[in-house]
């Protein structure tokens, strides 16, 4: 793996940094080292489990995804974003994940993945995924054998201890269903530490065999001509007394070590960061010149120039992020780290679906705050809203960064606020008026999740399609 260089002993001593010297980047780009393509591209995420079942057992998979690569192409989208599929027990989507380098058999195989991919890339669509760096499953092989092994090439994988005492600033993120960051491990007699659930240990970032493991991992999948990777809860990687154990510089040190990994090995592909923080601390993610005080840009190539994550959310005030003079009072230019704080997952009752799935920071889903108006396909909203989705992304294409959609939100598609968690917003993709709304042929007991029929792409898909691929930053298609 690629190391970041360091300067010999003899070099003369730093000088006070210029405002000329802190506008520039340290680590400047090569040719082909850093993509381009994604500053014009409109992003789509496929949750393959619940866009098109193609033998009939009520589960999504990737033959299914494959069919629907035409009507992608069609929707001009320009990169396909699919959050997990790898082996897992469920417990969190998919974010619990057992094996990094396998694929649900549900969802197919590892042969079926790359079929789609080389199909995507044949229509020039780019591909990439969720890769869950903080943690593991407690299912996964790493994780059974640090328990049972404390001395063995996994027990230093995960992050032990003999008491529940340290890092206490460390927040607990679900207050809901988690008394502790520690949970006892009867078999290890010893606490393991959880920034998420307790069934999901964190990895031991402070072992370099975790760092390699992680880069053999992404390159199992860049192999195959993957085109990056959205890198899912970074902010937590590392752990210090005396701290948040979020945003540490230890972070940002390894999170350079996987773009200079990426670069050198796999130009052209991109790294999508999930930093669920206040604007003050997300803006530390973004590399490249003109981050003014950024002695050490990470640089993580991100959708837009700005310092936001996945685009512009509709009818949401947000902060010129580059702008030290922006005025409290002016709702379009909030200074950095006044954006008020959302909950990582809402009452699903807060609003139906996402919206376009762009968020910056904390704005997520969730109530409206004062001054805000939720997404039109939320609930609530007129009909006459819901029934215009050509409305709600004209604001996406128009604003700075790339457009990132959810599936169905193309349609105005609903989704079933009765079902828990995360599945609220994982329904069914509504293809027809038919039964399983042309998901499944399967019996509609044998679906993984209720299909609804409230929309279908052959009456709605065709505004959406036309209020992001008429504006000329989206008309580009995808660089070379």
């Amino acid at each position: 793996m690629t190391e970041l260089s360091t300067s010999p002993t003899d070099d003369p001593a730093p000088t006070a940094p210029t405002d000329d010297t802190l506008d520039a980047d340290p680590f400047p780009d090569t040719v082909g080292s850093t993509p381009d393509w994604f500053k014009t591209a409109v992003f789509y995420e496929v949750l393959v489990r619940s866009f098109r079942d193609s033998n009939g057992d009520g589960t999504g998979d990737f033959k299914g995804l494959t069919e629907k690569l035409d009507y992608l192409q069609w929707l001009g989208v320009d990169c396909l974003w699919v959050p997990p599929f790898f082996s897992s027990p469920l417990r969190d989507g998919g974010y619990d994940v057992a094996d990094y380098t396998n694929i649900l058999p549900e969802c197919g195989s590892v042969e079926d993945f790359h079929h789609f991919l080389d199909e995507a890339h044949k229509r020039d669509i780019r591909v990439i995924i969720d890769f869950v760096m903080n943690h593991t499953s407690d299912q996964h092989p790493w994780f059974q054998a640090s328990r049972e092994d404390p001395t063995g090439p996994y027990g230093d994988f995960y992050v032990w201890s003999d008491t529940d005492d340290l890092y206490q600033e460390a927040r607990i993120i679900f207050v809901d269903t988690e008394p502790s960051n520690w949970t006892w491990d009867p078999v290890r007699q010893q606490y393991f530490w959880h920034r998420f659930f307790s069934h999901q240990p964190d990895l031991n970032f402070d072992n370099p065999k975790v760092h390699e493991a992680m880069l053999e991992a992404m390159s199992f999948w860049l192999d195959m001509g993957l085109d990056g990777f959205r890198l899912d809860a970074v902010p937590y990687l590392y752990e210090r007394p005396g701290t948040n154990g979020e945003n540490l510089p230890e972070t940002h040190e390894f999170l350079r070590k996987c773009r200079r990994f990426v670069d050198d090995n796999y130009p052209g592909r991109v790294l999508l960061c999930e930093a669920n923080q206040w604007p003050a601390d997300v803006v530390e993610y973004f590399g490249g010149p003109g981050r003014r005080r950024r002695r050490v840009p990470d640089g993580l190539p991100l959708p837009g120039d700005a310092a936001h994550l996945h685009g512009r959310a509709p009818g949401v005030a947000l902060p010129d992020l580059g702008d030290p003079r922006a005025d409290p009072a002016h709702p379009g230019r909030l200074p950095v780290g006044h954006l008020p704080a959302q909950p990582r997952r809402a009452h699903p009752r807060d609003g139906h679906r996402r919206g376009p799935r762009l968020h910056v920071g904390r704005v997520r889903q969730g109530p409206p705050h004062e001054g805000q108006h939720r997404h039109p396909a939320a609930a609530g909203a007129p009909a006459r809203q819901r029934h215009q989705p050509d409305r709600a992304h004209r604001p996406a294409a128009l604003a700075a960064g790339s457009p990132v959609l959810y599936y169905g939100d193309e349609i105005g598609m609903g989704d079933n606020i009765w079902l828990g968690d995360r599945d609220g917003v994982r329904t069914p993709m509504q293809w027809t008026p038919d039964r399983n709304a042309g998901f499944s042929s399967a019996t509609p007991g044998k679906l993984h999740l209720p299909a609804s029929r409230t929309r279908s792409t052959a009456t709605r898909a065709s505004t959406s399609r036309r209020s992001w691929r008429t504006h000329p930053r989206c008309c580009t298609g995808p660089a070379g």
